[in-house]
């Protein structure tokens, strides 16, 4: 390992990535000096409109979360703020690019200087798309880099991820960066190897680097064993198996259901309906393009049939819209202090009631075409179980007098507020239950997720979410009410046998989780 420099960050999971570093040059400081303003002012307007015009044609050749991802740019594009901001420091004697940079600096600076992590995150959006627009004005060509490189850089712009050919491998390595920004959230997506916050000395353009996204490790000139190292963490995927029983040894018998989450209508496209139960969780603010959807019962009416006719007559549980937190789609919880201990979930959609009709008509009329299942986000009180009940009621008494077919979805609710699951037993109205474990340890902790300062505290949780689940198991038994878990705690092979013995006999995971978890139901089953 002689001579190999070392970083330690934050990994997103995503197995690991070997290449020449490519390390983005800085940005040029515009020049003082220009023409007249008014013509200044026309080559920035123009240069805006051409950087519009880019991010739509990209939005069109990704999905729908990262559109969502786009659109953010392009509203900031065209916030007349903005340019009116840049007009006034044109009209001062600035040329157009100072005058962009200028005002773009002001936003920057703001987005920075919050004290919510998802807001600070945001950052790196807005310098993106001042440096879109400032090559433009300077005639360079859009910033990309080699098939297979690590990028490493202090931070990445969403567009760049967006528009780079991941086919050829490569990873990210960032001296700064996020787990909560938009990027993490793609490299997730998509698998890439990422890792965020290795500070440290800079890499040097084109040095071989390794990039662990399990372990969290950069090493630039890495050694042949640092490689192995590396190779040893990736666990080969093995073939899903057919359905099963799971008679083991220290185990109870019983079918185990295994079902998917959804946060992208693509997923189930590339997966065949007969390796799993259903859906057991599709998070339906991901599945839209854009927040005028958030009005569009026919696009999503479309979606949730997409889904259900994928299903084949298993069931489909669709979650109303959980926004707010980290998912400020349409705004919502950006203005907030603490998003995630704000108005969110279903607390918001009973606040924006039109909202929430006009998802509850596009279920009812999906439900009509296969069983459909209705899932509530963060429910804390009974109260708000029996007000959605009551919008899904009246809107299906509407549909109904206009001679419209509709189905009567089960209504069930999210397991993931504290207060909710040690009074769950005062939920009689709910149909059956979903426990969260992903908001539910967040919550329990005190821990935000997505904080790498405090993320060894939060995975410390699994004991007492483990506590909770079997007493939750107990209690929905008790009155005689289905209950599942479709949380990141479902899709730890390791974590099986206990969720097993605590009495679940339903889970959801992730598309890319199926061949470990059923692989590990199977095998009990063998030894058994």
């Amino acid at each position: 390992m002689s001579g190999a420099l070392r970083l330690q960050g934050q990994g997103n999971g995503q197995g690991y990535a070997i290449g020449p570093a490519h390390v983005p040059s800085e940005p040029r400081s515009p020049m003082e000096g220009g023409a007249s303003p008014s013509l200044e002012f026309d080559l920035l307007r123009s240069a805006i409109e051409e950087a519009v015009s880019a991010l739509n044609e990209l939005m069109v050749r990704t999905d729908p979360p990262s559109s969502d991802i786009l659109e953010f740019q392009v509203e900031m594009l065209r916030d007349p703020v903005i340019g009116d901001m840049a007009a006034e420091y044109i009209g001062e004697g600035q040329n157009a690019a100072l005058a962009w940079v200028t005002a773009l600096e002001e936003y920057i600076a703001g987005f920075e200087l919050s004290e919510d992590d998802d807001i600070r995150a945001r950052a790196v959006d807005v310098i993106d798309i001042r440096d879109r627009v400032l090559r433009i004005l300077e005639g360079r060509p859009p910033a990309n880099f080699p098939r297979g490189a690590v990028f490493a850089g202090r931070d990445m712009a969403p567009s760049l991820f967006l528009a780079h050919d991941w086919s050829g491998g490569g990873g990210i390595a960032l001296a700064a960066g996020s787990s909560a920004s938009h990027v993490a959230l793609l490299a997730r997506a998509k698998g890439v190897p990422m890792v965020v916050g290795v500070g440290g000395p800079a890499i040097e353009p084109e040095a071989p680097v390794l990039v662990d996204g399990g372990t969290g490790l950069v090493v630039v000139h890495p050694s042949g064993a640092d490689i192995a190292m590396a190779a040893m963490g990736e666990k080969p995927t093995p073939e899903i198996p057919a359905r099963f029983e799971l008679p083991s040894a220290g185990l109870p018998a019983g079918r185990v259901e295994i079902l998917v989450n959804i946060s992208d209508i693509a997923e189930i496209h590339s997966l065949d309906s007969n390796v799993c139960d259903g859906i057991g969780l599709s998070r339906t603010e991901f599945l839209l393009s854009a927040a005028a959807d958030l009005a569009n019962e026919e696009k999503q009416f479309r979606l949730y049939v997409e889904m259900l006719d994928w299903a084949a007559g298993k069931p489909v549980t669709i979650r109303l819209f959980d926004l707010g937190g980290d998912k400020p789609l349409g705004g919502f919880g950006v203005e907030e202090r603490n998003p995630f201990l704000g108005l969110r979930g279903i607390r918001l959609l009973l606040a924006m009631p039109a909202m929430l009709r006009i998802q509850a008509r596009a279920l009812l009329r999906a439900a009509a075409l296969g069983p459909l299942k209705v899932l509530l986000p963060m429910v804390t009180f009974p109260g708000e179980v029996d007000q959605t009940r009551r919008i899904f009621e009246e809107e299906a008494a509407s549909l109904v007098q206009r001679h419209i077919d509709i189905g009567v979805p089960d209504i069930g609710m999210m397991v993931e507020v504290p207060a909710a699951a040690i009074m769950l037993d005062t939920f009689e109205t709910a149909d059956f239950f979903s426990l969260g474990t992903n908001d539910l340890a967040q919550y329990l902790t005190a821990c935000a997720r997505d904080n790498a300062s405090v993320a060894n505290m939060y995975g410390q949780a699994t004991p007492v979410l483990l506590r909770l689940v079997a007493q939750a198991v107990r209690i929905a038994r008790d009155m005689d009410k289905p209950i599942g878990i479709c949380g990141d705690l479902a899709g730890n092979p390791a974590l099986l046998p206990s969720l097993i013995a605590s009495g679940i006999r339903q889970i959801s995971v992730a598309p890319s989780q199926l061949p470990a978890v059923k692989a590990v139901l199977a095998q009990a089953r063998m030894e058994g």
